[in-house]
């Protein structure tokens, strides 16, 4: 059956469907979530930069977030930087021969990771590397321009050994006259300290960096990942990328001999140094990228493997079940070296 409208009636009509049309409206705005986007951070601390990117729909958490990671920051460099004369860290290295010192439990945390991995590298990585590392014109007695001396690489290596370091509980005693140095993994460190603390805000998609060194989760708005580019080692002012990786739930280190150096009469002496042998690295890796579950250990590894050299570096990488790309100088380039699960991360 077909129904016909009185001429008088279509004004009712219109007015319904109208109300209708609102009332809908009303629901699908209800309905939708506030859009996410990504918001930022940037700063200065241990010495160099940091960025800081998280994805969230709230607006007025930004101030909240920003002085939260500055005041985390702020704490992490003056517990552990050896550049701060009064840094906790500092005060410990100050001390004579034979002396213990309370430690908070962030510092604790921290050297029982270096500690660990100094260990498990067979003394690649050692956190009383310092005096050779000051010696060499790379730590914070400042730069050099000329080799030491054999007689004063002998003297300052007495002060190095791992094992002269011990950690009770929240004590940390020297047996000799030790100096800790923690700039291969603090850094690490302070970027899971920001990581976590967006965590307990809340936030699930972020992507923090120190230095270089990050720490990825979640993904960025409309399901993208965090990209990230693994630099070309060269030694000029410019940069090229060399890969790009895609990474989530992971922290990442990259570290290399390309930038940080001197030369002295035609040779080069890089800022890695061998604690075993007491001097700069000379093998041919010139820059290794690890992936971890924490920055803090990719930190740690990137370096202990950076002093092995390639074929130690990519077999310790393996039996420590990280993941790990590396680039070994040859004679037409770089050759690429990587663990077997290292390919699942590459953008091709």
């Amino acid at each position: 059956m077909i129904l016909s409208l009185k001429r008088n009636q279509w004004p009712a009509i219109y007015l319904l469907a109208a109300l209708f049309l609102i009332s809908a409206l009303f629901f699908l705005s209800g309905c939708q979530k506030a859009e996410e986007r990504i918001y930022s951070h940037f700063g200065m601390t241990m010495g160099t930069t940091f960025s800081v990117k998280w994805v969230t729909q709230d607006d007025a958490h930004k101030a909240k977030i920003s002085g939260l990671i500055d005041k985390a920051l702020i704490r992490v460099n003056q517990s552990m930087s050896t550049y701060i004369s009064d840094s906790e860290l500092s005060q410990f290295n100050a001390l004579p021969e034979g002396s213990s010192q309370t430690i908070s439990d962030e510092l604790a945390f921290v050297i029982s990771q270096g500690l660990e991995l100094s260990e498990k590298s067979g003394g690649a990585f050692d956190v009383t590397v310092g005096p050779l590392v000051n010696l060499w014109g790379f730590g914070p007695d400042g730069r050099v321009v000329k080799a030491p001396t054999q007689e004063q690489i002998t003297a300052v290596n007495q002060r190095v050994g791992y094992t002269a370091v011990t950690l009770n509980g929240d004590q940390l005693t020297k047996s000799k006259d030790s100096y800790i140095d923690l700039s291969a993994i603090a850094k690490g460190y302070g970027v899971d300290t920001v990581a976590e603390l967006l965590e307990a805000e809340g936030i699930n998609s972020y992507l923090v960096e120190i230095g270089g060194e990050l720490r990825a989760k979640g993904l960025k708005p409309a399901g993208l990942s965090w990209r990230i580019a693994i630099e070309s080692p060269i030694a000029e002012a410019g940069r090229e990328i060399h890969k790009i990786i895609a990474v989530s739930d992971i922290g990442v280190a990259t570290s290399g001999d390309y930038r940080n150096y001197f030369e002295e009469n035609g040779v080069r002496f890089s800022h890695t140094i061998d604690p075993q042998t007491a001097q700069p690295i000379k093998h041919k890796l010139a820059s290794v990228t690890v992936l971890a579950k924490t920055c803090a250990q990719a930190d740690g590894f990137a370096t202990a493997m950076m002093v092995m050299g390639p074929e130690k570096a990519l077999e310790f990488a393996e039996a420590e079940d990280v993941e790990a790309f590396l680039l070994v100088k040859g004679e037409q380039g770089f050759e690429e070296l990587m663990t077997s699960g290292f390919n699942r991360y590459l953008v091709h």
